[in-house]
């Protein structure tokens, strides 16, 4: 998969760039706060995924402006695909996929494939375990795309029944609804945790491998699957009913104790993923270097599992993170995403490999003149 052209106007600092890009490397370049990541955040929008940033979408538009656009044409095995993402200062929203308009950015989560890196996924390693939940989510969803559903409908149902926890606790709804919520959740959470799990252990092997080959073999790195409501074994086991009704159970156990707090203590929106160093948690004892190896390697792997599914590999965004990395390092992220369109921005363009031959991208106040 690559794009073949790129169409951006008025995103935050950028104001027109048009953009025929190399189908191998793009070496975004210039000095900084010139808008280096907000041309790969542009473009990244276009895979349906909201910014990597963590941005709102009202943060797209400049102050001085009232709407912003970004386009790209994406050729996969099969076609070329036309994506546009349109937005207003009051909020209007258009996203079309070939010319037709999509009432939201599922549809191009299934059309557009990429995989960001950038110095913030550090905390995929050292954050909260949301961050963990998502990434694997993320993951799960890109083999996958009806995962999406599957998570979509899982937060609606735990934020009803949040909502419905609390009123029971003020003695404005009766206990027994709690049964409706219970029963919907748990086909979602355990099918959600299954599916989480099976990841973990496909990108734990791949992990494995990758992070001894960048540590010289001096370090290892695992990934487990850690369930408030599964034990390991029943997660070794095919999904089923028996899982359904496991959960079901748990809630029930759990249910005067969330009446008593107002929210929902068990259950897949608790879950988390051990990664451990060398057999240490790495949250907790991993060295700074450790833990930006340890995200890399975890991203590089995401990437490698996709590529091996998939007819068409993953387009690739490393936002400032190439210029740190010293030449061995550098030749070990390319020996896996070699075959992949890349993007990567840099203050520095001397510092990549020279080898890195590609497409330069100069960057100066948010203008690009091709």
């Amino acid at each position: 998969m690559i794009i073949t052209r790129a169409e951006i106007a008025k995103f935050r600092n950028l104001s027109e760039i048009s953009l025929t890009p190399d189908p191998k490397y793009n070496i975004i370049t210039g000095n900084n706060a010139q808008g280096k990541t907000n041309l790969l955040e542009s473009l990244w929008i276009l895979s349906g995924c909201k910014s990597f940033r963590g941005a709102k979408e009202k943060d797209f538009i400049p102050l001085d402006d009232s709407k912003m656009s970004s386009k790209i044409k994406v050729l996969d095995s099969i076609r070329e695909h036309t994506i546009k993402f349109e937005l207003d200062s009051t909020g209007s929203k258009l996203i079309s996929l070939n010319g037709v308009k999509q009432k939201g950015s599922k549809s191009l989560f299934d059309v557009f494939k990429c995989i960001s890196f950038t110095p913030e996924d550090a905390e995929i390693v050292r954050g909260s375990p949301e961050k963990r939940r998502n990434f694997i989510d993320m993951s799960v969803s890109q083999l996958n795309p009806s995962f999406i559903s599957h998570i979509n409908r899982f937060n609606v149902i735990m934020n009803h029944r949040n909502s419905l926890l609390k009123s029971i606790s003020l003695s404005q709804s009766d206990k027994s609804t709690l049964e409706i919520w219970d029963r919907q959740a748990s086909s979602e959470g355990s099918y959600i945790s299954f599916m989480r799990s099976e990841y973990v252990k496909k990108i734990n092997a791949v992990c494995g491998n990758l992070y001894k080959r960048i540590s010289g073999g001096n370090e290892s790195l695992s990934l487990e699957y850690r369930s408030n409501v599964f034990k390991t074994d029943d997660l070794s086991e095919n999904y089923s009913h028996i899982a359904v009704n496991k959960y079901f159970s748990k809630l029930s156990e759990s249910a005067e104790y969330d009446i008593r707090t107002g929210q929902t203590h068990l259950g897949a929106g608790r879950d988390d993923v051990l990664i451990k160093i060398n057999g240490c948690p790495a949250k907790s004892f991993g060295s700074q270097g450790q833990i930006k190896s340890t995200a890399l390697v975890m991203k590089l792997s995401q990437a490698e599992i996709f590529a091996q599914k998939s007819k068409d590999p993953p387009v690739i965004f490393l936002d400032d993170v190439m210029g740190e990395l010293d030449e061995k390092r550098q030749k070990f992220i390319f020996s896996i995403i070699k075959d992949m369109q890349v993007f990567l921005t840099t203050p520095n363009e001397n510092s990549i490999l020279p080898e890195i031959n590609g497409k330069i991208i100069r960057i100066n106040g948010g203008r690009y003149d091709e």
